[in-house]
């Protein structure tokens, strides 16, 4: 009970944050959308696996801009406030959580404003939708873990970069096979491997970053 409570206060806390800056949230739109329409202004009209893989472009660089905030920007005074009134565990639930919220938000608007623009929608709108929600679990467990680690050291947005490299690009692979067979329309048994593949990963990085943080902020 003591951890739920103190995992409600801490969602609590980063949602009164993001309600009064607004940063986090208004930067990444704004972003998704400027690119989105550069791409449009570049391109015109673009159809099928192209469409399909310029999405996961932008989506990735989104992410890294949403997640990375998480501790890189956590000044010391306030991690050490933190410190004396949660657990690690709570934090990094909470932490976790309320980037998934974040993340999926930002990917639905995303991809609304991409099909908008483009006048083009995968030949199985559903299971390209679970794709994306698939992809912004991936997204927020491994960058919301890799953010805690860097920010443990100095150039943190350098070492983010650098750790996330091997971790992130197996899911960029199952996500662009995952979305390109909902693209194409192929029957939804095919996908199962990679829906299965990306669920798996995404329960593996909730599960050491449950582990491992409370060793790391002891530090």
């Amino acid at each position: 009970m003591q951890l739920i409570k103190e995992v409600k206060f801490l969602i609590g806390k980063e949602l009164l944050l993001e309600w009064r800056s607004k940063y986090a949230l208004n930067g990444v739109v704004l972003y998704v959308v400027s690119t989105v329409f550069v791409c449009f202004l570049s391109f015109v009209s673009l159809r099928g696996v192209t469409w399909n893989a310029l999405f996961w472009i932008i989506m990735l660089f989104a992410s890294i801009n949403t997640v990375s905030k998480s501790f890189l920007q956590e000044s010391k005074g306030r991690q050490l406030y933190i410190y004396t009134i949660a657990s690690p565990l709570a934090l990094i639930i909470s932490k976790t959580i309320y980037n998934v919220f974040l993340m999926l938000l930002v990917t639905l608007i995303a991809l609304a404003f991409y099909i908008l623009v483009f006048d083009y929608v995968p030949e199985d709108m559903g299971l390209y939708l679970l794709a994306t929600i698939l992809g912004s679990l991936s997204f927020s467990t491994i960058f919301t873990m890799i953010s805690a680690i860097a920010s443990k050291a100095g150039n943190g947005g350098m070492l983010m970069a650098i750790l996330s490299f091997p971790v992130i690009i197996p899911v960029i692979i199952m996500l662009i096979k995952l979305t390109k067979n909902a693209v194409d329309g192929l029957d939804r048994s095919v996908s199962l491997d990679e829906i299965a593949t990306l669920l798996i990963i995404n329960v593996l990085v909730a599960a050491f970053s449950v582990l491992l943080f409370p060793y790391l902020w002891r530090d």
